[in-house]
């Protein structure tokens, strides 16, 4: 593809307002699919000018933005522009997709290890000790620093886009190896969040000879299949959504029942 051929429908202008919408990112999280609904309400009027009067093609867009999505706040914007500029330059949606499927999860993980476990708590504890000894000083280093960070979104999605831009070409005449190698990657990371996110611990244990009590969590399962419960649950999970008269509320719900039923008999 030509430089020539390289569409430029989005403006400065819609990259900083893409930022300053990014703040709803949470606005309507749940546990079906976390801060999908906001990350949709960020992209959208970007997807529309993009897209214009292709229905069909903005249809697709938001239907694979209202997928699963969970990363970190004051990174997201990276993420957003990134995928924004491949999008205004109609690289195919496999690519889209596993790019982000690939790149929410790392973000996350870097953004906590930065922000919510380093410079926050920091920041936070300065300012405390010197609101402690009465200190006006304290709360406006604190407000301050936050609002600091909250404007650097403005220059993550910029700097996204800007990237997604540049390696446009190279990730155009390797769309197939980095679909793949995106989809590989973001299946890893899913995998790494079940591992995470879904918890199951059996608390029976078994006599053996000589009065010694085996948990069987721990010499079985932890032993011979670390976090084999929890996988094996979430295929189970799976399996009822590929079926269409299963909801996910309804799995949600049944998830909570079963586990109350299984702790009050003693399993779990």
């Amino acid at each position: 593809m030509s430089e020539s051929n390289v569409r430029n429908k989005l403006e400065k202008k819609d990259l900083t307002k893409l930022a300053i919408r990014s703040s709803m990112l949470q606005g309507s999280f749940n546990y079906e699919r976390m801060q999908a609904g906001g990350w949709l309400y960020c992209m959208l009027p970007d997807l529309e000018k993009i897209y214009g009067d292709d229905k069909e093609g903005l249809s697709n867009a938001m239907t694979d933005n209202l997928e699963f999505m969970n990363t970190h706040p004051n990174l997201v914007g990276f993420l957003m522009g990134l995928l924004v500029s491949l999008e205004e330059n109609g690289e195919s949606r496999d690519v889209i997709k596993g790019l982000k499927l690939a790149l929410f999860g790392p973000i996350a993980g870097i953004g906590d290890a930065i922000f919510w476990f380093t410079l926050l708590p920091i920041i936070a504890g300065i300012s405390c000790s010197l609101a402690s000894e009465g200190m006006i000083l304290g709360p406006i280093i604190f407000f301050a620093c936050y609002l600091a960070i909250w404007l650097l979104r403005i220059t993550w999605t910029h700097m996204g886009y800007n990237l997604g831009v540049k390696s446009f070409h190279k990730i155009q005449a390797d769309s197939d190896i980095i679909a793949n190698s995106a989809t590989i990657l973001g299946i890893t990371v899913v995998g790494a969040l079940i591992a995470n996110y879904v918890s199951i611990e059996l608390i029976p244990v078994i006599e053996v000879a000589g009065g010694i009590s085996v948990p069987i969590q721990e010499a079985f399962f932890d032993t011979i299949f670390p976090n084999l419960l929890p996988m094996a649950y979430t295929l189970t999970m799976l399996y009822f959504l590929k079926k269409k008269q299963t909801s996910p509320v309804k799995l949600i719900v049944g998830t909570i029942t079963l586990a109350i039923i299984c702790s009050a008999i003693g399993i779990l």
